[in-house]
């Protein structure tokens, strides 16, 4: 597992302004629940000043997130707007006592909703839809924008670094060429050149971790959501693994449920946290799988 600072353990279990606030005049909204992890951020303005008397987040995803939304609410309460906006992804990580690197992706959210937030105060659009650029990642919706700004605001150099802090090559892995693209342009931008790291096959394993290793991690974590599942009447079969997309099947009253996505949601959640990168959990029927490989 990652090593989390106390700060935020502590932003984690005791989270500041979690909830609804009553008599927003800002809200912003990022993420989506289908990417893994979605953020609510709202803002109390006092329009004579534009100072924000206080703000309040809603946050579905992992502890990390949920950490840098509680201390982005802290630290810009008592700013004006523009001094909000000041605030970077890095000085919510440095609020925390540092994040992972698996999951600065939280603190670049965070700073995506305030945006979207003084946004909506003062009328204006916000727009992550990739109207401005193409987008790259499918998997996790990361357009062309998103990456290039990420990389310049934090200096970044890899494919692998480009993952942490936004998702995008996390999951099937085919953006990657797309990421190294902008990299290599960001990059002379600043005078320097980007070197290829390893192919994302083998980027995908934590080192020195085997397939079998890597299933048997799989295989302990569907093992440990059983419980819940079967008091439910439900349960969980794992069908394949075929890169970093698990394929399982929902059976007993988990299939068609209405939480199934909620459930798979969590479960995924759980298996990044245990594998320590992004993975995709795809719910396929039993036999599936089989009957299509034998297609022609």
């Amino acid at each position: 597992m990652w090593d989390y600072s106390e700060k935020v353990k502590e932003h984690f279990f005791q989270p500041r302004n979690a909830g609804v606030l009553e008599g927003a005049n800002g809200v912003g909204d990022v993420g989506s629940i289908s990417c893994g992890d979605a953020l609510r951020l709202m803002l109390k303005v006092e329009p004579e000043t534009d100072i924000i008397l206080d703000a309040h987040f809603q946050t579905f995803g992992c502890g990390s997130a949920i950490a840098s939304s509680s201390a982005l609410t802290e630290m810009i309460k008592g700013k004006t707007l523009d001094e909000a906006l000041k605030v970077s992804n890095q000085d919510i990580a440095d609020y925390l006592d540092g994040l992972p690197p698996e999951k600065m992706h939280c603190s670049v959210m965070g700073r995506e909703a305030l945006q979207a937030a003084v946004a909506n105060y003062r009328g204006e659009v916000w727009s992550d839809d990739h109207e401005e650029g193409a987008l790259i990642c499918k998997c996790f919706a990361i357009d062309a924008v998103m990456i290039e700004d990420t990389i310049r605001a934090n200096n970044l150099s890899s494919v692998q670094d480009v993952t942490n802090y936004t998702k995008a090559g996390g999951g099937c892995s085919s953006c990657h060429e797309g990421i190294e693209e902008i990299l290599v342009k960001v990059m002379a931008e600043r005078g320097d050149s980007f070197k290829p790291g390893t192919p994302a096959k083998e980027e995908a394993k934590p080192a020195g971790m085997t397939n079998l290793q890597r299933i048997k991690k799989i295989e302990a974590v569907l093992e440990s959501v059983r419980p819940q599942l079967r008091r439910d009447g439900g349960d969980i079969e794992l069908l394949d693994v075929d890169g970093k997309t698990i394929y399982v099947s929902m059976t007993g009253a988990c299939a068609g449920c209405q939480m199934e996505a909620l459930t798979l949601q969590g479960i995924q959640q759980k298996l990044m946290e245990e594998l320590k990168e992004f993975i995709k959990i795809v719910p396929t029927k039993a036999g599936a799988l089989s009957r299509a490989s034998c297609n022609p």
